[in-house]
């Protein structure tokens, strides 16, 4: 198409008609075949730094545990028994706390959709004024953000006025049991580390091969953590990595004293 017939989005946008639309409309193109949507790309992004985080709560949790067990004793019932029940507790609570705090959010972005249907039902013309002042304030002129407004609510009212007004895709709200379930299985990888490196050393080098790995694990999910977030990853490692060995030093501290004291 050269440069003097090149349709304009705002006779589009402003209501030309039905064939000068048909016409254009395979000249422009509306999306880039395989490239990935934002709301999906960070629904995704969302998942996977929840499990990263999951994965750092259970190396750090069992870790913590284990060692500070090792510290009590060199036996190695105690500390599988210690590390296994570690490992079962927290992915049951991760598990739970995810399940209860995303079924909250559902049913309060339920309670909004169930809203805005009996509003568009009681006020139509009140919520179409609404969503024109909701594209006007984003810079489109008031005749343009009608005809938006009154455009995209003849082909779907409902998704319309969600998606502008609350930022909620109805077909996409968060399943609290895969959140559930996703938590419980990030957490448990994470706690699998930690169990394996006090488990598998002979006894007298459980303890530095555990420091050792789990501060590598650390630093490894930091790194991913803050990629994904966007975040400097120098920081965020260090943090992680002087957490964790702190936690550990201090369990294996009070599991030496106790143990020493026969308690």
């Amino acid at each position: 198409m050269t440069e003097g017939t090149q349709p304009s989005l705002t006779l589009l946008a402003r209501g030309a008609g039905e064939p000068y639309r048909r016409a254009v409309s395979t000249d422009l193109p509306v999306t880039h075949t395989g490239e990935p949507h934002a709301g999906a790309l960070g629904t995704r992004l969302n998942w996977l730094r929840a499990g990263v985080l999951g994965a750092n709560d259970g190396i750090v949790s069992t870790a913590g545990l284990v060692v500070g067990v090792a510290g009590a004793t060199t036996a190695h019932a105690p500390v599988l028994t210690a590390g296994v029940a570690g490992l079962v507790a927290g992915a049951v609570s991760m598990a739970l706390g995810e399940y209860v705090s995303v079924s909250s959010q559902r049913d309060s972005e339920q309670a909004l959709l169930d809203k805005e249907r009996r509003e568009l039902v009681e006020m139509p013309e009140q919520e179409l004024a609404e969503l024109a002042a909701i594209y006007e304030s984003k810079g489109l002129s008031p005749q343009t953000a009608r005809t938006v407004a009154e455009e995209l609510t003849a082909k779907d009212a409902f998704a319309a006025h969600v998606e502008a007004e609350l930022g909620i895709d109805p077909d996409e709200l968060t399943n609290p049991w895969h959140a559930a379930g996703a938590s419980a299985v990030a957490f448990t990888v994470g706690s699998l580390l930690p169990l394996a490196a006090i488990l598998l050393p002979p006894p007298g080098a459980r303890v530095p091969v555990t420091f050792l790995v789990v501060l590598l694990a650390l630093a490894l999910t930091g790194a991913v953590g803050a990629r994904l977030g966007g975040s400097p990853v120098a920081r965020a490692v260090v943090r992680l990595v002087a957490g964790g060995a702190i936690a550990m030093a201090v369990t294996f501290a009070i599991g030496a004293l106790v143990g020493g004291l026969g308690v």
